[in-house]
């Protein structure tokens, strides 16, 4: 099946214009931290980001000459085979413990492995589930 583990996000705003994933990257890398995964889309004046990454402590601080208020929670990142129906089991499972998704992201455009970041209510349930002998 698939390896799920809990991971740490990074939700903010900014204003919506040219350069601002260059910004956020660049504070990031200049802190010597690591984003594993990423999101942001435009929201109208605004653009919504949401960042996984390692060391939070880190990143926030690395963050904070951007002004933007961060919120933290945590999340389940789903590493699976890159194989058709391999997403299919994993939200099955969710599903049959009545686990909702309430966001989700994912890439696997090359090699054998897919990651797949899920967003719960409740990510210990979510993680027993993913995680559970069949």
């Amino acid at each position: 099946m698939a390896k799920a583990k809990i991971v740490k996000l990074i939700s903010f705003s900014l204003p919506n214009k040219v350069g601002q994933l260059a910004a956020v990257s660049e504070l990031i890398a200049g802190a010597k931290a690591s984003i594993n995964a990423f999101r942001a889309s435009d929201a109208g004046p605004n653009a919504e980001f949401t960042i996984v990454v390692k060391n939070v402590a880190k990143a926030k601080k690395a963050l904070a000459p951007l002004g933007a208020a961060l919120t933290e929670q945590e999340a389940i990142c789903v590493e699976m085979p890159n194989k058709a129906g391999r997403l299919f089991k994993a939200a099955k499972r969710l599903a049959e413990a009545g686990i909702n998704i309430t966001s989700s992201w994912a890439t696997a455009f090359t090699g054998k492995t897919a990651s797949c970041i899920l967003m719960t209510a409740d990510v210990k349930k979510a993680l027993a589930a993913l995680n559970k002998e069949k």
